[in-house]
């Protein structure tokens, strides 16, 4: 039951953005988000009973957008612990739309803990792990993503230790911003705006087309994405930009020497 409810809760945003024709951008930055009972007790929001999901204020910057909803969360970790890998690397290839690094062709896996040896924090197995060259030149740009994200724990609740550990959520990211939580983290994001736009306007635009954009894309997805900016870019005007974009309006189709030569 909660596991869906974290599904419905971030749909309902997007749908309540959409609906409502607001600036995209509060996927990132809403102060409010939508939950029943089984939610509002696992972000300990007092005063909400029963199925029927409602929208509340939030008063917790730390929930704003995305960022801190359980569902997001709980998909990029694992079963037993949090993920900063999958966390950083959601954030940089969907929020910010780059491309992480490829890993090298054999990487050794991450030291988990195991009996008789020193509990270490999933920080120090991370920094252990950076420890080899082959690993350092991806994790040293997406770990400190991931690790902002982790006063979180496995399924989004908030915590300020890991086991016997005291959570350190600070880093940088790759250009240098500094980093010491969930909201640092969104603030970096939102001071390139732009990038998360862009990654917005593909993958819509994918959607749309029901098919995967590439490189000849670009410069009607840069269209989309300015044409929008003069619009304080409320839903409808992306929606708009791609049903008048020529992608949308036109499809290649083969000739009919090629359709018969394929019978």
């Amino acid at each position: 039951n909660l596991a869906h409810s974290m599904r419905r809760e971030v749909e309902l945003l997007f749908d309540n953005i959409m609906r409502e024709d607001r600036d995209i951008l509060e996927l990132l930055t809403a102060d409010y988000t939508f939950v029943d009972a089984n939610l509002a007790r696992h972000y300990e929001i007092p005063n909400v009973v029963g199925p029927h999901f409602r929208r509340v204020p939030l008063t917790d910057p730390n929930r704003f957008g995305l960022l801190g909803k359980a569902g997001l969360l709980t998909m990029t970790s694992l079963a037993n612990r949090t993920s900063p890998v999958s966390r950083g690397k959601y954030v940089i290839e969907v929020l910010v739309g780059t491309p992480a690094p490829k890993p090298p062709p054999v990487v050794p896996p991450l030291a988990e803990a195991v009996d008789n040896e020193k509990v270490l924090s999933v920080r120090e197995r991370m920094e252990q792990h950076r420890e080899n060259p082959m690993c350092n030149a991806c994790h040293r740009i997406i770990d400190p993503l991931g690790l902002a994200l982790e006063n979180y724990n496995a399924v989004g609740e908030w915590r300020q230790r890991d086991g016997g550990f005291t959570i350190d959520p600070t880093g940088e990211m790759f250009d240098g911003t500094p980093l010491k939580g969930p909201v640092s983290l969104r603030e970096a994001i939102m001071a390139r705006s732009e990038l998360f736009v862009r990654s917005f306007v593909e993958n819509l635009l994918s959607y749309s087309l029901g098919r995967v954009t590439d490189y000849r894309d670009m410069p009607t997805v840069r269209a989309i994405q300015q044409e929008a900016k003069g619009h304080n870019n409320r839903f409808s005007s992306f929606i708009m930009g791609i049903v008048n974009s020529p992608p949308f309006q036109m499809r290649a189709v083969s000739s009919p020497t090629e359709a018969d030569a394929g019978h």
